[in-house]
């Protein structure tokens, strides 16, 4: 087997394509016959789920899927966590399901709050922790669903993180999320960004959230805000401490504050941080970077980084530096919040669902 590349080479190698999908210049056009061939692959997927030819299973709770038509981070992960805590306010029992990716099994797993990052994957770490629900992780996603629903009978509706191209979990309700890059190019990969074709309009059950500050491609849709809520102490983090607003503003006094992102688009976290007049010296790393080395040089003083990160940082390690989990709050437009509810049945009518504790 050959050894795999230097997480350098693929941090390059990504951005180039990212600056390539921004227009349709040579580098696109060139990779358009790989393009074409992703495109009869994913049509002749599809046609076999409409066909019946593969099989499409329906859990006996509803599910909504969140995911983006782009690759790469537009916001997939903030939009769980708004919707769970929408749901969870209006008398839902949710649960959360995710592939896991970066974890080192294939299996499903349901996850524990001080569950390694390593084994279940950061984001699915991230959402328990931030969430407080259940959330299983495995590549399929019905087997996660159904693990989800024996071990915790209270739930009574799933939110299933990315998943739109899991077609073999059947969905009530799908959210496409899209940032300020919208569709690109418009081409699918690997010329352009899209997993799939942008639709010419919405399904009844498919709602687009923006995170961004207009919209950005021609579906209708409704408007979030990420905000930079504060900063904990690592430690403080690690035993649920609330962000807070004056630890930030003491940042903006240091010197040298080492920004650290290992995330799609660290520039995001990086502008935000400047926004609020933290002097930063930026450490961007390649999207679920492990930290099995420290990123940050010796000697320094403070370290900034995103909550997607500081789960692969357990609190006795150590660090070499005072380091600061950053929160990212993501607020969706209230419009968004009705019209998600307007999908779905009260939640009095999903229960009960059948399924007992193992």
């Amino acid at each position: 087997m050959p050894a795999p590349l230097p997480a350098s080479f693929r941090g390059r190698a990504a951005a180039t394509l990212q600056r390539a999908w921004r227009g349709r210049g040579a580098l696109s056009t060139a990779l358009l016959p790989a393009a074409w061939a992703f495109a009869g692959i994913a049509s002749a997927r599809r046609s076999m789920f409409a066909r019946g030819l593969r099989e499409s299973s329906r859990l006996p709770v509803p599910v909504i899927v969140v995911g983006n038509l782009v690759v790469g981070g537009a916001g997939k992960t903030p939009t769980v966590l708004a919707i769970v805590e929408l749901l969870r306010a209006n008398g839902y029992a949710p649960g959360i399901v995710s592939r896991g990716y970066g974890r080192s099994g294939a299996g499903v797993t349901l996850v524990d709050a001080d569950a390694s990052a390593a084994d279940v994957g950061d984001e699915p770490l991230l959402l328990r922790r931030r969430s407080g629900v259940p959330v299983a992780v495995g590549v399929d996603r019905v087997a996660a669903g159904h693990a989800l629903l024996r071990t915790h009978a209270e739930v009574d509706i799933i939110v299933s993180d990315d998943g739109l191209q899991h077609l073999a979990l059947e969905r009530d309700v799908e959210v496409l999320v899209f940032d300020e890059r919208g569709a690109g190019n418009g081409r699918l990969l690997p010329a352009g960004p899209l997993r799939e074709p942008l639709p010419a309009a919405l399904a009844p059950r498919q709602l687009v959230l923006y995170n961004a500050d207009a919209p950005t491609t021609a579906l209708p849709g409704h408007l979030a805000w990420r905000r930079l809520a504060g900063v904990t102490p690592l430690a403080d983090w690690w035993q649920g401490a609330p962000p807070s607003a004056p630890a930030l503003a003491t940042l903006r006094e240091r010197a040298g504050v080492v920004a650290v992102a290992g995330t799609a688009r660290p520039e995001r976290f990086f502008a935000m941080l400047r926004a609020h007049g933290v002097a930063i010296v930026e450490r961007p790393l390649e999207d679920h970077a492990d930290f099995n080395v420290l990123p940050w040089p010796a000697g320094a003083a403070d370290v900034v980084l995103t909550e997607k990160d500081a789960v692969k940082l357990p609190p006795a390690r150590p660090l070499g530096a005072r380091v600061w989990v950053a929160r990212l709050d993501f607020v969706p437009d209230p419009a968004f919040d009705a019209a998600l509810l307007a999908l779905l049945a009260p939640p009095s009518s999903t229960r009960p669902h059948g399924n007992s504790p193992a």
